[in-house]
C-alpha cells in the first residue's frame, strides 16, 4: 500500500487500536503473573499488512501506551517500555514480508510474518522477565529458561491463534476487493 499518511490510514489505525484494546479484555487464557492468550495482536497485524511497517509500528506503539491505562503493572521505567509499548510496536516488523504472491495472499509468507513478529515480541518479554521478574523463578532454576518457558507458554498459543485469525480476515478482505 501507499506509505503516504492519509485520513483513511489514520482512521483505520484508530479503529484498530481501539479494537485491540477491546480484544485484550477477551482472554482465552490468563497467566498468574501477567500475560494472556487473546486476539489483541490481530488489528495491529491487519494495519501492518494493509499500510506497511510504519503504520504497524505506530499502531503497536499507540496500543502499548493505551495498555498503561488498563491495569498496567509497572516497577521500573525500562520495564514499562519492555512490557507495554515495545513488544506491540515490534509487531510492525511483519510488514517487512511481502505476503502477496501474484496478487493473492501467500499463507506461508503470512505465517513467516506473524511468526517472526510474534517471536520478536517474545524476545522483548523474555528480556523483561530476566531483568525485572527473575524473583519468580523457582530456586535453582536458570532465569533465562524460566522466562522463556513462562512467556512462551502464552505467546506461542497467542501467535497461533492470531495467525489463524489474520489468515481468515486477510482472505475475507482479499475476496471483497
Amino acid at each position: 500500500m501507499d506509505n503516504k499518511i492519509s485520513t483513511r490510514m489514520m482512521a483505520e489505525i484508530g479503529v484498530a487500536v481501539a479494537l485491540a484494546v477491546v480484544l485484550n479484555f477477551i482472554k482465552l487464557w490468563r497467566m498468574p503473573q501477567g500475560g494472556s492468550v487473546s486476539l489483541e495482536m490481530l488489528p495491529i497485524f491487519i494495519v501492518t499488512f494493509r499500510w506497511g511497517i510504519g503504520a504497524g509500528m505506530f499502531s503497536g506503539l499507540a496500543y502499548g501506551l493505551l495498555q498503561l491505562m488498563f491495569g498496567a503493572y509497572i516497577i521500573h521505567p525500562v520495564q514499562l517500555i519492555l512490557d507495554y509499548p515495545l513488544p506491540y510496536m515490534i509487531l510492525g516488523i511483519a510488514g517487512l514480508f511481502n505476503i502477496y504472491k501474484s496478487g493473492k495472499i501467500s499463507s506461508v509468507k503470512l505465517l513467516g510474518a506473524v511468526l517472526t513478529a510474534g517471536l520478536a515480541r517474545l524476545v522483548v518479554h523474555v528480556l523483561s522477565g530476566v531483568i525485572f521478574f527473575s524473583s519468580y523463578a523457582p530456586e535453582g532454576q536458570n532465569v533465562w529458561i524460566y522466562s522463556i518457558i513462562y512467556n512462551a507458554s502464552f505467546l506461542i498459543p497467542t501467535i497461533i491463534v492470531n495467525y489463524l485469525a489474520v489468515l481468515i480476515v486477510i482472505k475475507a478482505l482479499e475476496n471483497n476487493n
